[in-house]
């Protein structure tokens, strides 16, 4: 998936955070510290350094939700998490994405902080980031 493709379904999935641009993509795909676990109408951003591993954005297509790709692409960011040596994996999310919170669980992470009015939203109140983590 290109940077522009990765983008544009970036913009059709989130609001609050912003939504990246093809720039900041292809950044990441250059930083050797980042990988991408792609499916055809999602991805998944992650990042590992020193034992840690980041999910720093996952997106899927709005039309294809519901169907696994979500779970598929956090079980590559296991794996391949666990094959850069990372021992502990983490992510922040909106407190009020309750798809998203759902699938974190579901993948065995918990909630080990929260960041408060961490995200600005257009017009609106600032929402909560939840830090969840897990063991790998």
């Amino acid at each position: 998936m290109t940077p522009e493709a990765m983008a544009a379904l970036h913009a059709n999935c989130f609001i609050t955070p912003r939504p990246w641009s093809a720039t900041e993509f292809e950044a990441l795909a250059n930083d050797p510290l980042c990988f991408s676990v792609i499916e055809s109408h999602g991805f998944l951003i992650g990042r590992a350094v020193v034992g840690e591993a980041e999910i720093l954005t996952l997106a899927v297509d709005v039309a294809a939700r519901r169907q696994g790709i979500g779970a598929r692409l956090v079980q590559g960011f296991l794996t391949e998490a666990r094959t850069r040596d990372a021992t502990t994996a983490f992510l922040e999310v909106a407190a009020n994405n309750l798809a998203a919170i759902s699938l974190y669980f579901w993948a065995g992470f918990a909630e080990s902080g929260r960041r408060k009015r961490y995200y600005a939203r257009p017009g609106g109140t600032p929402v909560d980031a939840l830090v969840l983590s897990r063991a790998l």
